[in-house]
């Protein structure tokens, strides 16, 4: 499929549906109320970078991104905690263009460096970020089991 003509936008908070079941197909699990809010969450903050791509008046992708500041000892950064495009929409440039969006905006505010966590076994997200030039960090990413 070629590139599809979307009009990026910011987050709001009426696209928590949307985004909602655009996960919802990618992950082929529902998605609980929780998810739903912390989308909404993101719409209220206007110093994040949070854009949604809409094609013929449909959300079709979205990427949800934040202002780190100080976090572990590194200057203030960016972080993408999520995205997502329609299953359908997939490998037609939407990733690319929100990515695109969020850098431009980080930009203006002087942060140089965007960071983001993929599973190590996630090859085609994986490979999406090393397209858009994202390579290995400084970090390693630990985890605690509880209970």
């Amino acid at each position: 499929m070629e590139n599809v003509q979307v009009q990026i936008r910011r987050l709001k908070k009426d696209d928590a549906e949307e985004i909602s079941r655009i996960y919802a197909e990618i992950t082929r699990k529902p998605v609980d109320t929780d998810f739903k809010r912390i989308i909404e969450e993101h719409a209220r903050r206007e110093e994040d970078a949070c854009f949604v791509a809409e094609h013929e008046g449909r959300v079709v992708g979205f990427m949800i991104s934040y202002i780190l500041t100080g976090g572990f000892g590194i200057a203030k950064s960016a972080w993408i905690a999520t995205l997502g495009v329609n299953p359908k929409f997939m490998g037609t440039g939407i990733g690319a263009s929100l990515a695109g969006e969020i850098f431009r905006f980080y930009q203006t505010k002087g942060i140089e460096n965007v960071y983001t966590s993929v599973r190590w076994d996630s090859t085609d997200l994986l490979s999406f970020f090393k397209t858009l030039g994202f390579d290995r960090s400084d970090f390693i990413n630990l985890r605690k089991v509880l209970g």
